[in-house]
């Protein structure tokens, strides 16, 4: 059985999931993962030794860069612990959260952009439910606060009730990924101003996003997360598709996009923001909106944490903006992979 955003090629051997009502598939630190029943139950090999992301939030990855079976170990219980604790891929999960986890992730963005009316609705994907769309803000930090690439997923009923009750839509009773009839959906519900999350595996997406879009007279916002390990070809389609674009465990990514980006936020993990609709998402996450509005478009410019430049605040965090070519690079981006 194959799943969206494995390549048509990729195929786990030995794995019934044809027999398993409960079977929930993601990308975690360039592994493929499964989850049945609460339990990992497979682990590919990683095709990376580093990514700042996991080496920074959890123990286990720094000591492990040449061990194989200590990656492999280490996702493994990262994963089984976002089950313990958080309830993920079962009827527990924990879904609505206005706690910041990572300083410029995606869903604490959209969880802004949405209490400060920046858009009206957000789709994103929920493991138990699959595509979602909403427009409660902690609905949506509380999906996507912890959450990975997620590829496949089976539908949980209570999960799938939980998220009604927070207002939020399932868009499938099968719990299908598929962001493109989920901004679909979004439109025929009445939204005109609407976000949409994309993991790097699933660029394919971006073109049939954009042709919604344009066929409907709305504006949509695509935020491209989870880049580690893909193609030069998905790299081309998001430099040409997307809006703001995370950079994960990618060199290349930093490379290519962070060259024809406008604003750079990070040198650790940098998010890239290509476009003014790009910029209008991260101004909703600032404290002051208007903070982006002053700077050129003929000039390219990075937010990191360093003492130098104008000092800003975006969500909760103090840094600082300046002009400076991109991509900047930091030490650690040394032991980035390529694609």
């Amino acid at each position: 059985m194959r799943f969206s955003g494995f390549g048509k090629n990729c195929k786990f051997k030995n794995m019934d999931f044809v027999n398993r009502r409960d079977i929930h598939v993601l990308k975690y630190f360039s592994s493929f993962v499964s989850v049945s029943d609460g339990r990992v139950i497979f682990v590919s090999d990683p095709k990376i030794s580093f990514c700042p992301l996991a080496s920074h939030f959890y123990k286990g990855f720094c000591g492990a860069k040449t061990d194989k079976q200590g990656l492999k170990q280490a996702i493994r219980n990262v994963i089984e612990l976002k089950i313990r604790e958080y309830g993920f891929f079962t009827a527990n999960r924990d879904l609505n959260t206005r706690e910041i986890q990572v300083p410029y992730g995606a869903s604490e963005m959209l969880m802004f952009a949405l209490r400060r009316k920046a858009i009206e609705a957000a789709v994103i994907v929920c493991d138990g439910a699959g595509t979602v769309i909403t427009d409660n803000g902690e609905a949506v930090q509380g999906i996507g606060a912890r959450m990975n690439s997620l590829l496949f997923t089976s539908p949980i009923s209570n999960t799938m009730r939980t998220l009604k009750e927070l207002g939020c839509h399932a868009v499938f009773d099968n719990a299908l990924i598929d962001q493109a009839k989920g901004v679909e959906k979004a439109i025929e519900a009445g939204y005109k101003k609407i976000a949409v999350t994309l993991s790097g595996n699933n660029c394919e997406k971006l073109k049939e996003i954009r042709r919604v879009e344009a066929e409907n007279g709305v504006e949509v916002t695509v935020l491209v997360v989870c880049t580690t390990g893909v193609s030069e070809g998905k790299i081309e389609e998001m430099r040409r598709y997307a809006d703001i674009v995370w950079s994960c465990a990618s060199l290349d990514i930093r490379k290519i996009i962070g060259a024809c980006a406008w604003l750079q936020i990070s040198k650790q993990i940098p998010v890239f923001v290509l476009t003014k609709r790009g910029a209008d998402l991260v101004s909703s996450y600032a404290e002051d909106s208007s903070f982006l509005s002053e700077l050129s478009r003929q000039k390219q410019y990075l937010i990191s944490n360093e003492n130098r430049g104008r000092k800003v605040r975006l969500g909760v965090y103090n840094c600082f903006l300046r002009e400076e070519k991109l991509p900047v690079f930091s030490g650690e981006n040394l032991a980035m992979v390529k694609s």
